[in-house]
């Protein structure tokens, strides 16, 4: 979880060159001298700037406002994540007050989405390979057997990165993204072990909180009110409420006029119980085993 963290960061922080986050800069343009590698990317130095020739991870400033711009028109359902719209500065063209779980919900779905129209393609194809080996190994249901080919993947993954990444980019947790399939060999699925839903309730603790010198005492009192709350009101599931207004989305309403009522035949319906069961997943080895058997 926290490995996923802080590769986000470093991706976001170093595409938008948000400072205290961004790779680059004047010792990694160095080291790849020193190194003897990019050597078109060392730094220029004039009379009052230096300037830093652009790689494969820089982007405009335009770009960078195109990144920012898809991630604030971005709609999510309701409850998959927090608000994307307001950690986005569209004047700083910055990504700011990323919490653990909105990096996770970046590297999961949004972000090859962001960069697929601005990156080049090279540098795009790395980060969206790591974006998917996250989402591999951050799925309820995991296959065994192609843990091994997922470790072969995500080493290639990170030597890719390398092609087109400065060295300060690979810190020790861009490192550690190899031990995490051996992690789940031996723990099992990551959501067994991630700490989202105490993160999430620790904001529903933090809100009982009336008196900040005893915080631990206002939790407590609160949480045993809630609970006394709740046991009283199973017996009061008939009792009129007073001073509480009733949900209006819970209503049947009305009926919807000019309605029309159509009878499906019995051809349409085969034809469309036949297309569920093609294209569900469960059914797939009944109909291999079938296709075997003719």
């Amino acid at each position: 979880m926290h490995i996923e963290k802080n590769v986000c960061d470093s991706i976001i922080g170093t595409l938008l060159e948000i400072p205290g986050k961004n790779k680059d800069g004047i010792a990694a343009r160095l080291d790849l001298l020193n190194m003897g590698v990019k050597t078109d990317l060392q730094p220029e130095y004039g009379e009052r700037l230096t300037r830093l020739p652009p790689g494969p991870w820089n982007l405009s400033r335009a770009e960078k406002r195109e990144v920012c711009n898809s991630f604030y028109g971005m709609k999510v359902p309701e409850g998959y994540s927090s608000n994307i719209k307001k950690l986005v500065s569209l004047q700083d063209s910055r990504l700011l007050g990323l919490k653990s779980h909105d990096c996770h919900t970046l590297m999961q779905q949004l972000l090859p989405v962001a960069i697929r129209s601005v990156l080049e393609n090279p540098a795009r194809y790395a980060i969206t390979r790591l974006c998917f080996f996250f989402n591999a190994i951050c799925a309820k249901t995991i296959d065994v057997s192609k843990l091994d080919k997922l470790e072969e993947d995500v080493v290639v993954t990170l030597c890719l990165l390398e092609k087109y990444f400065p060295p300060s980019f690979f810190d020790i947790m861009v490192h550690l993204v190899v031990h995490l399939v051996r992690e789940v060999c031996l723990c099992g699925p990551v959501y067994f072990r991630w700490m989202y839903p105490f993160e999430r309730y620790m904001k529903v603790l933090k809100g009982y909180v009336q008196n900040r010198t005893r915080p631990e005492g206002c939790i407590a009192e609160r949480y045993i009110a809630e609970e006394a709350v709740e046991f009283c009101t199973q017996h009061l599931s008939d009792v009129s409420t007073v001073g509480v207004p009733s949900s209006q989305k819970m209503g049947v309403s009305k009926p919807l006029s000019g309605c029309t009522v159509s009878v499906v035949d019995q051809d349409l319906l085969n034809q469309a119980h036949l297309y569920v069961l093609e294209d569900t997943e469960e059914v797939l080895p009944y109909i291999e085993q079938h296709m075997i058997h003719i």
